[in-house]
């Protein structure tokens, strides 16, 4: 019977020193959204999703060698950074590597539900030290893009899981251009019939973080998850999304049949989408 305990002993020993070193194992996926009637050089958004600063391994100098030679036209952070206030110096040396990366158009951030963990004090600090350097922070909110051009909004939706969305709102004042949406919950996906996006970007479900045998867990976190869209390249409604898995982790400090990622997003966008003198910020 003891040596029958010891074999348990030794492969939960095993589970979780090989899922902790999977934390490290940081993989970065090139995603092109290629259409054969653009021309010219696509719009690249590096997108990083749920960096979780209480458990990430992935540090900014590692994620910096990652990125260094890429070039970057805008970086779309979309939630969940961290959950307790002494984690927010934290974020400094992160958002420091990003203006380091030079994004030719800037850095665009929205929040996740464990953002909102934050008592309100607390989560305005996150929020300044994210503006202050160099984020442009979205809540239900859109800003727009002058690329050789070509109008670009950048729509920023807040957490839907925790009911904070406001689509309409978002999309309030948008002149005609390129749809970029910024979220964390991709579940909102579903409720965004009548607001048109030409692709969204978001994390929340971490690739499963454990997905092994199945990421049983992860049923209650939406409809999505039934429909088997859980991670990576995904389409609604003949509209695409990508689900990142996220670069840090929450809960325990493992992941298993799941990566931290960061992924660098090709986007052709049509010459047909000119500028436009209304303005597309939301009121």
């Amino acid at each position: 019977m003891w040596i029958i305990a010891i074999m348990i002993v030794l492969l939960l020993f095993f589970y979780f020193y090989k899922g902790h070193k999977n934390t490290h194992e940081v993989v970065m996926n090139q995603v092109s959204l290629d259409d054969s009637n653009v021309v010219g050089q696509p719009f690249n958004v590096l997108h990083i999703s749920d960096m979780h600063l209480e458990n990430i391994s992935i540090s900014p100098e590692k994620l910096y060698e990652h990125l260094k030679n890429e070039s970057i036209d805008l970086i779309a952070l979309t939630g969940d950074f961290l959950d307790r206030k002494r984690s927010i110096p934290k974020l400094i040396p992160y958002l420091k590597m990003f203006n380091q990366l030079h994004p030719t158009y800037g850095t665009y951030a929205v929040f996740g539900n464990h953002d909102y963990f934050l008592r309100k004090s607390n989560f305005l600090k996150l929020k300044k030290v994210l503006e202050d350097n160099g984020c442009k922070t979205l809540r239900n909110e859109n800003d727009v893009l002058i690329v050789d051009g070509k109008l670009i909004n950048i729509i920023g939706i807040d957490d839907f899981s925790t009911k904070r969305s406001n689509i309409e709102k978002s999309y309030q004042g948008l002149a005609n251009g390129y749809n970029l949406v910024l979220t964390h919950d991709p579940n909102i996906v579903l409720n965004m019939k009548g607001f048109p996006f030409d692709y969204l970007l978001s994390g929340h479900f971490h690739g499963g973080q454990i997905y092994w045998p199945k990421p049983y867990h992860l049923m209650k976190m939406g409809n999505l998850v039934r429909m088997n869209m859980i991670k990576g390249l995904q389409q609604h409604d003949g509209k695409s999304f990508y689900i990142s898995e996220g670069l840090g982790q929450t809960g325990l400090n493992i992941r298993i049949g799941s990566r931290p990622e960061i992924t660098i997003h090709h986007l052709s966008i049509p010459v047909n989408i000119a500028k436009n003198k209304k303005t597309a910020r939301a009121i």
